[in-house]
């Protein structure tokens, strides 16, 4: 089962897909995760990808592809995987499609979890990470017992700089703009499926796993 998880910054697509994984035992597969262990590890496309962030410039859609041509090549994937985030452009999703034809596989389902504009600015806003050990809280949420401290571990707690209003509206608006005709390229292929993220999580996660069966 080979899956393409959607959804604009603060949606839970990246909770999600790690429940997914789990219940399916599928790999979640995130390009960042990816592109630093193909550099670590030494591989051509993993060697491409270094020269390029070296040389100050960016690493091309056709080094990601590559090194997700690699990495769905280990057993792990033999049963699925779950792409998180990946693709978030038209060029990018049509490599996708060339390497996975070449392969002679394809995505079973794109599933986008919607959520509202103002309920994404209030989440991500609100929250906050454990700088020890990497808990997540929300102002609104899900509070600390004590503020600024993590309940697990005392730790200091940490709000992103680029968690303000203005860039996250900024990042919404840029997701919108650049994924709006991977939706509409995968829709016309009957892959795209939709799943409200303003539900309860486990609703979401009831819903996802209707859809993936």
């Amino acid at each position: 089962m080979n899956l393409i998880f959607m959804g604009p910054p603060g949606a839970g697509k990246g909770t999600q897909a790690r429940q997914i994984a789990d219940k399916y035992g599928i790999p979640q597969l995130s390009t960042g995760d990816m592109l630093r262990a193909a550099v670590k590890a030494g591989t051509e496309v993993g060697r491409k990808a270094k020269a390029a962030m070296e040389s100050g410039g960016l690493v091309t859609d056709d080094i990601v592809v590559g090194i997700i041509a690699d990495r769905i090549s280990d057993a792990d994937c033999k049963k699925g995987f779950i792409l998180d985030g990946f693709p978030r452009t038209v060029a990018q999703a049509r490599a996708l499609d060339s390497m996975l034809m070449e392969r002679k596989l394809k995505i079973d389902h794109v599933i986008d979890i919607t959520c509202d504009t103002e309920a994404l600015v209030a989440r991500i806003t609100g929250r906050s990470t454990c700088a020890g050990c990497g808990e997540g809280y929300h102002k609104e949420h899900k509070k600390p017992k004590k503020a600024g401290v993590c309940d697990k571990c005392g730790g200091t707690l940490t709000t992103r700089a680029d968690d303000n209003e203005e860039t996250v509206r900024n990042r919404l608006s840029v997701y919108d703009q650049q994924t709006a005709p991977v939706i509409d390229h995968y829709r016309h292929k009957g892959a795209f499926k939709t799943v409200d993220g303003m539900q309860e999580m486990d609703t979401v996660f009831k819903n996802l796993c209707a859809i993936i069966g």
